[in-house]
């Protein structure tokens, strides 16, 4: 009931998006529903209707996705002060989001399968009766608990997707994470000093280090990963100021995210596989040749595991060359939404560039199933580029302090705005050619 009440009262963008995600799930779950249609109608061939439901893969990881950043900007389930209190903490707040992502998707399934049953002709009354029925097995009786576990599908997905992702964490004390180091005993190691030989029971020792770490204790992380405004990756809290929970200045350590040298191997081993395969099959189909699919999925691993890290780039090429205040402001917002816009911006471009790349593979001779692969396409864009926008609101509520700092100085607001065209212009600049090469070697092994 909670739920369904912050639901209800939530803002119109916020239910705007919620419907995005009902839609998403709708054209999901009605493919779905169609690759199951293709089995009961063409039981004489298992591959092609196996093939058909494995396609329907990409939308529903695009569409688990979007999902999954809708749930993390919805304000109505964020952790704020004193919610705790009437017995809204975070584990509950948690719940609150699978729920509400969950009533979103199962909408959409239900809308899925009332088209479905209407173009079988098994819902009469209503226009377009009959409508698309060569892959919908009509006049085949449709098997119920099939047909209700594929549509559970995408509920199921996107609950427990956001039930992982923002669920409660242990706050982290002492030093930052990653730094800390095992002492005398096996015990964890607190401080960054090394201790003299019996320090350890000298008086006042053990209280003045329990001082310390009560006056760095970190707050439990909120939903977007309490990352400070830096980027450093560190989690703050409210106090801690200028620095992060080491006690260094949190701008003097721009930390880069690490998965842009796994991004460019697995984007090389993709081309490499599609490339081999091409040499390996020459003369026949692309679907005759599995490793040259196979590639594509590597190539789209690849570009989204090197997005956050070429994003973090592109933020500090920005400031090289004697930058002045706009491309300093510019490049340090950049660096620090690395991780946050990085990855959805490497699944746009893998979603171009594999776009791109099968395009040729369509050559009209299965008329019947256009629709529904103009459908996925549809799908798969719109989501990863719903969920690239999303991944902007949520920057920009991140970094509404510092927004409104910059002002209270007297900053003026078309310098923002600039600042914001030109990490823009930076972003296209350098993701553009990219995924234009990366198109180009995509689509030429599979042509072949």
């Amino acid at each position: 009931m909670l739920a369904l009440r912050l639901t209800r009262s939530a803002h119109p963008a916020v239910q705007l998006r919620r419907l995005l995600v009902a839609a998403a799930s709708a054209g999901t779950g009605f493919l779905l529903l169609c690759a199951l249609g293709h089995a009961l109608g063409h039981p004489d061939t298992p591959a092609s209707s196996t093939l058909r439901l494995a396609w329907c893969a990409a939308p529903l990881v695009a569409t688990v996705y979007f999902a999954l950043a809708v749930a993390r900007t919805d304000p109505g389930t964020r952790p704020r002060p004193g919610l705790s209190a009437v017995g809204l903490g975070p584990a509950r707040l948690m719940a609150i989001s699978a729920t509400t992502t969950a009533l979103s998707c199962t909408l959409g399934s239900m809308l899925a399968l009332l088209v479905f049953l209407h173009l079988r002709r098994d819902l009469t009354g209503m226009p377009f009766d009959g409508a698309a029925t060569d892959f919908l097995a009509v006049g085949r009786p449709l098997p119920l608990p099939a047909a209700l576990t594929l549509l559970a599908l995408v509920p199921l997905s996107a609950s427990a997707a956001v039930a992982v992702t923002l669920r409660p964490r242990a706050p982290v004390t002492g030093t930052a994470r990653g730094a800390r180091s095992y002492g005398r005993f096996g015990a964890y190691r607190r401080t960054a000093v090394r201790e003299s030989f019996g320090a350890y029971g000298r008086f006042g020792k053990q209280s003045g280090a329990a001082a310390r770490g009560r006056r760095t204790v970190v707050p439990a992380p909120d939903r977007e990963g309490a990352a400070d405004v830096s980027g450093t990756g560190h989690e703050t809290g409210p106090g801690t100021g200028s620095e992060d929970v080491a006690g260094a200045p949190a701008a003097a350590a721009h930390t880069p995210p690490s998965g842009l040298p796994w991004g460019i191997a697995v984007l090389a081993v993709g081309l490499a596989v599609e490339a081999f395969a091409s040499r390996t099959g020459a003369g026949g189909a692309a679907g005759d040749r599995p490793a040259a699919l196979l590639g594509l999925p590597l190539t789209a691993v690849g570009l989204a595991l090197a997005g956050p890290g070429l994003t973090h780039l592109c933020g500090r090429l920005l400031q090289t060359v004697r930058p002045g205040a706009l491309r300093l402001l510019a490049g340090r917002v950049l660096m620090a939404e690395a991780a946050r816009i990085g990855r959805p911006l490497g699944v746009v471009c893998a979603v171009m560039s594999a776009a791109y790349a099968m395009a040729p593979l369509q050559d009209g001779r299965d008329t019947s199933s256009g629709p529904l692969v103009t459908l996925g396409v549809l799908l798969v864009a719109g989501c990863t580029v719903a969920t690239l926008l999303t991944a902007a609101v949520e920057a920009r509520q991140a970094r509404a302090g510092t927004t409104a700092a910059l002002r209270r100085l007297g900053a003026p607001t078309a310098t923002l705005r600039r600042a914001a065209a030109l990490r823009a212009g930076a972003l296209l600049a350098l993701f553009g050619p990219l995924t234009l090469v990366v198109a180009e070697l995509s689509a030429w092994p599979l042509a072949r």
